[in-house]
C-alpha cells in the first residue's frame, strides 16, 4: 500500500510538466486487462513454458554460468546501493536472462522500454562491454511517479564506468521512441517492458519491430497481463518464438531465439 510519503510524491509529480497525461495513462492501463483472450493466453503460455535457467543451460552452459557470476554481481550492488538510498531496491525480473542472450547474440543496437531502478540495463551494458563490439544501449523509461526527485532513480544501479554506451531517456515512449528510432539504422534487440496494456505495446512495438534486424531479437515482459503477445506469435511454428517462466503465473516471451526443441534434434 502507498505510503504518506508516495503520495505527497505522486501529487507533486503530477504537477510538473507532461507528467499528468503518462501517469492517466498508466492508472487506465491497470484496469484495462481482464478479458477471455487473456485467459486463453495465459493457458497457452504454460503450455509452452520453458524456465530461463533450463534454456540457458541447454544453449550454452558456459554462458550461463557467466550469466550466474553475473546475477551475483547485480544482486550485491543492488544490496549495496538499497543501503545507501534507505529502501529496498526490488528484485529486477529476468537480468541473467537478458545477460545471457545479449552474449549469445552480440547485438550492436539494443532498444529497451522500462529501466526503473536498471537491473535490464545493467546487463545489457555489463554484456555489451564484454562482448566489445561497441553496441550501445538506448533506453525509455518514465520517473517514479511516487517518489521525490525521481529521475535520480532511474538506472541508479548501472555503474558509471558502464555509461558510456547508454543512451536514456525518461519523457515516457511516445516522446523516446521516436527520437531513438531517428538515430539508429535498425534495432537488433528490442526488450520491451513499460505500459503493461495492449494499446501501450501496440504502440512501442509497431514503432519499434518495423526496424529489428531480419536476425533481431525481441524480448516482452509480463505478457501474461493481456493477448497482445499471444495475438502476435499465435500463427507461428513452436520453433518461432520462446516463453520463459518459472511458475504459472509470469511470463516473458521471446521472438528470433533458438527455440529448445532445435536443440534436441
Amino acid at each position: 500500500m502507498p505510503s504518506v510519503r508516495s503520495f505527497t510524491s505522486l501529487l507533486r509529480n503530477l504537477a510538473r510538466p507532461g507528467y499528468a497525461r503518462v501517469i492517466a495513462g498508466k492508472v487506465r492501463s491497470r484496469f484495462s486487462n481482464g478479458s477471455a483472450a487473456r485467459a486463453a493466453a495465459v493457458a497457452f503460455y504454460i503450455e509452452q513454458r520453458v524456465t530461463p535457467e533450463a534454456y540457458c543451460a541447454a544453449i550454452n552452459p558456459v554462458l550461463f554460468a557467466e550469466a550466474r557470476e553475473f546475477g551475483e554481481e547485480v544482486r550485491a550492488r543492488a544490496a549495496a546501493m538499497s543501503a545507501e538510498v534507505g529502501f529496498e531496491l526490488g528484485s529486477g525480473g529476468r537480468y541473467e536472462l537478458l545477460y545471457f542472450l545479449t552474449r549469445l547474440h552480440r547485438p550492436r543496437t539494443i532498444v529497451e522500454t522500462g529501466v526503473a531502478y536498471g537491473y535490464s540495463s545493467y546487463a545489457f551494458l555489463q554484456a555489451l562491454e564484454r562482448n566489445g563490439d561497441g553496441g550501445r544501449l538506448f533506453s525509455s523509461d518514465f520517473p517514479f511517479f511516487r517518489a521525490a526527485d525521481p529521475e535520480r532513480l532511474v538506472g541508479i544501479l548501472v555503474p558509471e564506468a558502464l555509461r558510456s554506451n547508454w543512451s536514456l531517456r525518461t519523457k515516457g515512449d511516445g516522446v523516446n521512441l521516436p527520437q531513438i528510432l531517428a538515430e539508429v539504422d535498425s534495432v537488433d534487440f528490442f526488450h520491451y517492458d513499460s505500459d503493461k496494456s495492449a494499446r501501450g505495446r501496440a504502440f512501442g512495438c509497431g514503432l519499434v519491430l518495423e526496424r529489428l534486424a531480419s536476425n533481431g531479437v525481441f524480448l516482452m515482459d509480463d505478457i501474461e497481463d493481456n493477448a497482445f503477445f499471444h495475438e502476435h506469435v499465435k500463427s507461428l511454428p513452436a520453433a518461432g518464438f520462446v516463453v520463459f517462466g518459472a511458475s504459472d503465473r509470469a511470463f516473458v516471451g521471446a521472438i528470433g531465439i533458438a527455440p529448445l526443441i532445435a536443440q534436441a534434434e
